[in-house]
């Protein structure tokens, strides 16, 4: 991909949604609600505070985040779909859990 996002804006990859429920039902693509879970394609260098600095991002790319439900501007690059957003949009950064890190 080579598309490279402005200030303090990020490209984000929605991760795909479970199609099935815990009790067994697969739910069909009409009904799935859309993920707000995803993965950090490409992140801007940071934004400019008042004083005229670059504050950096707190994420970066490969970062699996948490959005809101309808954060961000759809859009398709290279055929695939995308979302931009702003910093501000995503909620927090999810990491991996201990049982992971300890099983790696």
């Amino acid at each position: 991909m080579k598309f490279r996002p402005l200030h303090d804006r990020v490209v984000v990859r929605r991760l795909n949604a479970e199609e099935k429920t815990s009790g067994g039902i697969i739910i069909p693509d009409t009904a799935k609600e859309k993920p707000m879970e995803g993965e950090i394609i490409a992140a801007g260098p940071g934004a400019r505070n008042e004083a005229g600095q670059l504050v950096p991002l707190d994420v970066k790319a490969g970062d699996r985040v948490l959005f809101g439900k309808w954060s961000g501007t759809e859009v398709k690059i290279d055929g695939e779909e995308l979302l931009i957003m702003k910093e501000s949009d995503i909620m927090g950064i999810i990491e991996a859990t201990a049982a992971k890190k300890k099983a790696a």
